[in-house]
C-alpha cells in the first residue's frame, strides 16, 4: 500500500525542483536549456515557442499550477494503485 499523501508530497516536490531547474538553466545556460528542453519532444524546436521575456508572476503561477497539479494527480495515482492492488 502507498501512503497517498506522502506519494502525492514527492511527486509535487520532485515537479517543483525539475521546473526550477529548467527556469535556472533557461536563465543562467540558454542554449543547454534549449537543447534538454527540445531533447523531451524527439529535437522539435518547441523551445522556440516559449515566450521570450517572462514576468515574476507569470513564473510563478506556472510553477504554482504545475506543483498543485502534481500533487493532485500523485494522491489519485496512489490511490488508484491502492485500490488496484487490494483485489489480487
Amino acid at each position: 500500500m502507498l501512503n497517498e499523501k506522502a506519494f502525492a508530497n514527492a511527486l509535487a516536490i520532485l515537479t517543483g525542483a525539475v521546473y526550477l531547474v529548467f527556469y535556472i538553466l533557461g536563465l543562467s545556460a540558454p542554449n543547454t536549456f534549449k537543447a534538454l528542453f527540445n531533447a523531451q519532444f524527439l529535437g522539435a524546436d518547441v523551445a522556440s515557442l516559449l515566450p521570450k521575456d517572462a514576468s515574476l508572476g507569470s513564473v510563478f503561477g506556472v510553477f504554482v499550477t504545475l506543483v498543485v497539479t502534481a500533487w493532485l494527480m500523485g494522491f489519485v495515482w496512489a490511490l488508484l494503485y491502492n485500490r488496484f492492488s487490494e483485489k489480487r
